[in-house]
């Protein structure tokens, strides 16, 4: 971080004016702040719409060959998840912006609407595609969820407020992402692959009703806006081609395959497209001072290579253990408890330690350089750890990376007017799922590069099975992982450490 952070002078670049406003906002929020009561019903509703998004993206894993079992149709059975991923991250940050056009209470309640209707298609699903159509509509409704939860923490709680309530979302979020599996399990093998769907019935009307009582109640910031529907497809589609690409290279088809390229040069062409749209158009999709601004821009690209590396290590870690260190299935999820535990502990530190620091970013900073560290010494030799010490690195792993989820979230909500804080939180959250994808794309590529399968095509499932040496593999791994961690530590030391705003009282805000 630079002098000029540390002296607290008042920056120059792009989006000084969106800190300022946002400054002049909160003090004027303080003397209409919701009471404790509002926000503790206010947080219960959200907190279990979001439980809901981030419980489906993990909970139909288990389930995925009773389905196709059922269904008798194993071809298509990847669609499942596909679709649902495609959705959610494509339409994430359109929630956002409608959310600032249309006000949180409306698209929350649109949201959870579309994921309950959806979750009824699935759990009435007779065949695979009926399936699929109905889990992309789950996406879409997931995918409006997340951001909309975050943008109204922001709504009701000033910047120094937002870092334990911010952490208590990814609490949220990970706590899912372990029952998924195991919910998802037990009720595939003792009842009917067709439960893990009707459970959201229930559990969204009870979202749907506690929200829609408590969001009447919340401060709105929305101002009439003009959608930029050019742009939304343009990026919509752009996000699809690359994500596509992303999934079917080294499985379905080759990577150096006529469909594969073609969907990454279309993804290339539409991309840029959509950066002249945004130079050209009146208002923007993405207003231009979130992306190019010093804070707001460098803090999605944090967003991208951190939470992307993440999501990363979720993924290929039973890998791993299966293939490497030589554990059952069973026994393969044990470092991945210990490190979501983890992540748990750093998100709720961070929370605790935000409001409470001046130089808050030292935090993320220390986490990282801690985690970089470990990768590094994971990659040394990876067949030479033990299940229980590879456990344990990766548990610390966990705390150390667990600072970035609050931290992204609260930094770029501190830099924007409180009438662009859905699209920047949308944003945000697609950068986040866009850089998840990527990542364990091209770590993807490198196990299934070492797998020697003919025509080098390969899937997860099939390499767990094999007995060829995978250390080198995840030795690169390990190294990609260190390399965007370290890519994510560049950004947060280039940012601005800004003032968190808006203490309790509006005496102290006005001071």
């Amino acid at each position: 971080m630079t002098l000029h952070n540390m002296t607290g002078d008042r920056p120059h670049d792009s989006d000084a004016g969106l800190t300022l406003a946002a400054t002049d906002a909160t003090i004027a929020a303080a003397a209409t702040a919701p009471d404790p009561a509002l926000i503790r019903s206010v947080m219960a509703g959200i907190m279990l719409a979001m439980f809901l998004s981030a419980l489906e993206q993990t909970i139909v894993a288990p389930a995925l060959p009773a389905i196709g079992k059922s269904l008798a149709d194993i071809d298509n059975l990847s669609w499942v998840v596909t679709a649902y991923l495609l959705a959610a991250t494509a339409t994430t940050p359109l929630f956002g912006k409608l959310s600032d056009i249309h006000g949180r209470r409306a698209i929350m309640l649109v949201a959870i609407g579309i994921f309950i209707v959806a979750s009824l298609v699935c759990a009435m699903a007779t065949t695979m595609w009926v399936l699929v159509l109905g889990r992309a509509l789950q996406g879409i409704g997931g995918g409006g969820l997340l951001p909309i939860a975050q943008t109204i923490i922001a709504d009701i709680l000033t910047p120094r407020q937002r870092p334990l309530a911010q952490s208590y979302t990814s609490v949220v979020f990970m706590s899912a992402s372990i029952l998924g599996p195991v919910l998802g399990g037990l009720l595939t093998d003792h009842w009917h692959w067709s439960l893990i769907f009707w459970i959201n019935l229930p559990l969204g009307v009870v979202a749907l009703v506690m929200t829609e009582r408590a969001l009447r109640r919340l401060p709105r910031h929305d101002r009439p806006h003009r959608l930029d529907i050019p742009g939304v497809v343009l990026m919509v589609a752009a996000a699809v081609a690359v994500l596509l690409a992303l999934d079917w290279g080294g499985t379905r088809y080759g990577w150096s395959s006529w469909p594969i390229l073609s969907l990454f040069s279309a993804s290339a062409v539409l991309w840029v497209l959509f950066a002249l749209r945004l130079l050209s158009a009146r208002e923007p999709f993405i207003p231009l001072a979130i992306l190019g601004g010093r804070v707001t821009g460098t803090i999605t690209g944090a967003a991208f290579f951190s939470i992307g590396t993440i999501i990363a290590i979720t993924i290929y870690t039973p890998l791993y253990c299966q293939v490497v260190l030589g554990v059952s299935a069973s026994v393969s999820g044990l470092p991945l408890i210990a490190f979501m535990g983890g992540s748990t502990v750093g998100a709720m530190t961070t929370g605790r330690l935000f409001a409470q620091l001046t130089h808050y970013l030292r935090i993320p900073v220390i986490g990282l350089v801690l985690s970089v560290a470990i990768l590094g010494y994971l990659a040394v030799d990876p067949a030479a750890h033990s299940l229980v010490g590879f456990t344990l690195w990766l548990g610390l792993l966990g705390v150390t990376t667990g600072p970035m989820y609050p931290t992204t979230t609260i930094v770029i909500q501190n830099a924007v007017k409180p009438h662009q804080m859905g699209v920047a939180t949308g944003t945000l959250n697609f950068f986040r799922l866009l850089g998840g994808a990527i990542i364990v794309a091209g770590c993807g590529a490198i196990v299934i590069g070492s797998a020697g399968s003919a025509g080098g095509l390969a899937t997860l499932e099939s390499l767990a099975a094999g007995h060829g040496d995978f250390a080198p593999a995840f030795r690169l791994v390990f190294i990609a992982a260190a390399l965007c961690l370290a890519v994510a530590l560049a950004c947060v030391l280039a940012l601005e450490e800004r003032p968190l705003h808006g203490p309790v009282h509006l005496a102290d805000a006005a001071e």
